[in-house]
């Protein structure tokens, strides 16, 4: 299980010829999407199924429209808590036995969390279909909170927070730099919470999230692979329609105000190394300006042959490894650049040169072979994520909770073939300028400087 930061990257997949990804007909991978079916229980839970015989297996993901956006101070983090607590056990199973049960019967599991969602996924054969779904029900009905059990997983969610934010380097930044550039949002709110709220949740504040956001109607099932949509839907029926509907939880309504100008981080602890991120405002999932932006950072920073990395990494020896990635949730999110500066580098520098190249971008606009690349790139992405039933669970997931319809998710190619060099350009103007951003930098204390933060060896991370 783990708790991600809010974003995707596009696959750096550097060969695909404009033949077969810009304007073909896509037919090999879509020919089983008119297969596709959907039912909404009496209670609220939606169901899509998309049978695909190919192997004999089923990929079964459930979203749950609940994440760090959904919390308030006093209960931060409590989303990917019940990510674990998800997997302990119920009034009618022990804890430890949803993960044996399904092991042995040859599947397996994994869970993510994310500011807007928190996901569920399972894998199995085919044959044991009814019993995935007895034990999926059964933790949505029947979630126990035995104290033990709480303050176990209590010390595991803050055992992981210290691993991936208090002792790393770009986990601080990251999550300092989300903090400060949202003053209005709960995007502020980092996924794997604040540590004095991490030891203060209550029993209740437990069983009244539980309640409230984990209902059959605050919930989508995606089933895909060798099933028939007949015995899905029964099966439905028969475990998830009797389990009640709750109201609604209280919708997020808070838009972040236009930033009207920059703001600086900087952060002191020991590090080998300085880092670099850069993070402006931008937009939802939905927005086909996302699709844009996934095609503008692909050109600066996607790669070897990007922008950023010939200029920085090869050129000028300004930074050792640099990235870009873009928030796609609900509401407007970020867009990210980071950049790993040399040992004893100019972080000042490594900026300056990052600012030249969105200028150059901002005014030029990409050359028809960067487009090119990139609008490739995203499509040969988009569809080999189509090629596995895991990845066809995840697509109609992502466009059915986040676009509104899992029937956008075929409209995806055509957009990234609209895209031209002036809306690229335009973007590049309208959003990448220093009065939108937030910059972050963390670096190790002047010398001299007593500090107790702990060294952390760069590696190469994205948000």
């Amino acid at each position: 299980m783990n708790a991600s930061f809010r974003a995707s990257r596009i696959a750096a997949l550097l060969v695909c010829l404009a033949a077969t990804c810009v304007g073909a007909a896509p037919a090999p991978i879509s020919a089983g999407a008119d297969r596709i079916v959907e039912r909404t229980l009496a209670n609220g839970m939606k169901i899509v199924v998309w049978p695909d015989q190919d192997i004999p297996n089923v990929a079964l993901y459930t979203f749950f429209k609940v994440g760090s956006r959904n919390e308030h101070a006093g209960i931060t983090g409590i989303s990917h808590f019940f990510e674990h607590m998800m997997f302990k056990g119920t009034k009618t199973r022990k804890p430890g036995e949803f993960d044996r049960v399904m092991e042995a019967s040859g599947g397996s599991n994994n869970a993510s969390t994310s500011s807007d969602v928190t996901i569920y996924q399972d894998w199995f054969p085919a044959s044991t279909l009814e019993l995935i779904f007895d034990l999926e029900s059964d933790r949505m009905r029947n979630l126990d909170f035995e104290p033990q059990a709480v303050e176990s997983e209590r010390g595991v969610v803050y055992s992981e927070r210290r691993s991936r934010i208090d002792n790393d380097s770009f986990g601080t930044l990251v999550e300092q730099v989300q903090a400060t550039a949202f003053v209005a949002h709960p995007y502020e709110i980092p996924t794997l919470g604040w540590p004095s709220d991490i030891e203060g949740w209550k029993i209740d504040d437990l069983r009244s999230y539980y309640q409230r956001y984990y209902a059959p109607n605050n919930a989508v099932m995606f089933v895909v692979g060798a099933v028939t949509p007949e015995e899905v839907f029964r099966l439905a029926d028969k475990y998830f329609a009797s389990i009640a509907a709750q109201p609604a939880p209280t919708p997020v309504t808070t838009k972040e105000p236009v930033q009207l100008g920059e703001r600086r981080i900087r952060i002191e602890r020991e590090s080998q190394t300085p880092w670099l991120a850069m993070a402006w405002h931008a937009f939802s999932a939905k927005d086909r300006q996302t699709r844009v932006m996934e095609v503008l950072m692909s050109i600066l920073g996607d790669g070897d042959s990007s922008r950023l990395h010939q200029r920085l990494v090869e050129k000028e020896r300004a930074a050792v490894d640099l990235g870009t990635a873009v928030d796609q949730g609900f509401d407007p999110g970020l867009v990210w650049i980071y950049a790993i500066v040399p040992p004893g580098g100019d972080a000042a520098r490594t900026e300056k040169l990052i600012d030249e190249e969105i200028a150059r971008l901002a005014q030029d606009g990409p050359t028809a072979a960067e487009l090119t690349k990139a609008r490739n790139q995203a499509l040969v992405s988009f569809w080999r994520g189509l090629e596995t039933i895991s990845g066809k669970a995840e697509a109609l997931g992502q466009y059915e909770v986040f676009h509104g319809d899992y029937h956008l998710l075929f409209d995806a190619p055509s957009v990234y073939e609209s895209i031209t060099a002036e809306d690229v350009r335009a973007l590049a103007t309208s959003v990448l300028k220093s009065t939108n951003r937030t910059v972050g930098l963390l670096e190790s204390p002047p010398a001299g400087t007593a500090s107790s933060e702990p060294a952390a060896d760069p590696q190469e991370h994205a948000p």
